[in-house]
């Protein structure tokens, strides 16, 4: 029994997410569709996140197990052959048979997108968020840092979630501007429900005087959501990079 990584990109604005669903279409559903056609099998699928609807993601891993003899060279045209536009395949590779596309994962980067502009831009609808008020990105950027290191995110996961260990350790966390785009980027272990979304929330409204500037160490420690800022939407989310400790493009 052979183990696939298959390495793809999405835009989520279709999408309910990456995991499947009664009555909504998702990425997973989509993808298993297609191998389907392949191997003519429902076979199993393993992520290496959860996506929220309209999420987007620059690089996603999943895994599946298979005894078909296709090559990794020829899976990926023939996946692409099969799945809609806003999926794309662009590797895969055979892993040790114990790899696990989400538990072998060392870390994951995502980046959130703010059209920071007063005027339209067509082309960012559905792919970043419209915040028009200025933004002074070294300030936020310098704000950013106190993500840094490990912490209890607890303040940052959506309220009423599952998770009992709220802990995660921050290894980067950057705000830079790109013309009219302003980015957010976090590299962390893991992160909650919503995290990187209360992050950003958080940043607005510091930059909006709603905030106290300084004071992300103390809301850290509250372990309090209502401390943090608001949830802002998924938009302008990618999952960028996915990290493991064997070599993944």
């Amino acid at each position: 029994m052979r183990n696939l990584l298959v390495t793809m990109r999405y835009d989520g604005t279709a999408y309910h997410g990456w995991q499947v669903q009664e009555n909504a279409v998702t990425v997973q559903q989509t993808f298993q569709d297609a191998l389907e056609t392949i191997f003519g099998a429902r076979l199993p699928v393993t992520g290496c996140s959860r996506t929220d609807a309209g999420v987007h993601a620059e690089m996603y891993c999943c895994n599946f197990r298979t005894e078909s003899s296709i090559s990794c060279d020829k899976l990926p045209l023939a996946l692409n052959a099969n799945l809609p536009d806003d999926i794309g395949v662009y590797a895969c590779r055979e892993v040790p048979p114990d790899f696990h596309a989400r538990y072998s994962c060392a870390s994951k980067r995502y980046r959130y997108l703010l059209h920071n502009s007063p005027y339209r831009n067509p082309f960012a609808v559905g792919r970043a968020t419209v915040y028009r008020a200025p933004l002074d990105e070294a300030f936020l950027h310098a704000q950013a840092q106190s993500f840094l290191g490990t912490h209890d995110f607890a303040s940052f996961a959506a309220a009423g979630g599952s998770v009992e260990d709220t802990v995660r350790t921050v290894q980067d966390a950057r705000v830079h501007r790109d013309g009219d785009t302003v980015i957010f980027e976090v590299q962390a272990d893991g992160f909650l429900y919503n995290m990187v979304r209360i992050m950003v929330g958080t940043l607005l409204g510091i930059s909006e005087g709603k905030i106290e500037a300084g004071s992300i160490p103390q809301i850290l420690r509250a372990c309090d959501r209502g401390r943090a800022g608001i949830t802002v939407p998924p938009q302008g989310l990618y999952l960028q990079k996915v990290f493991y400790t064997l070599d993944v493009e």
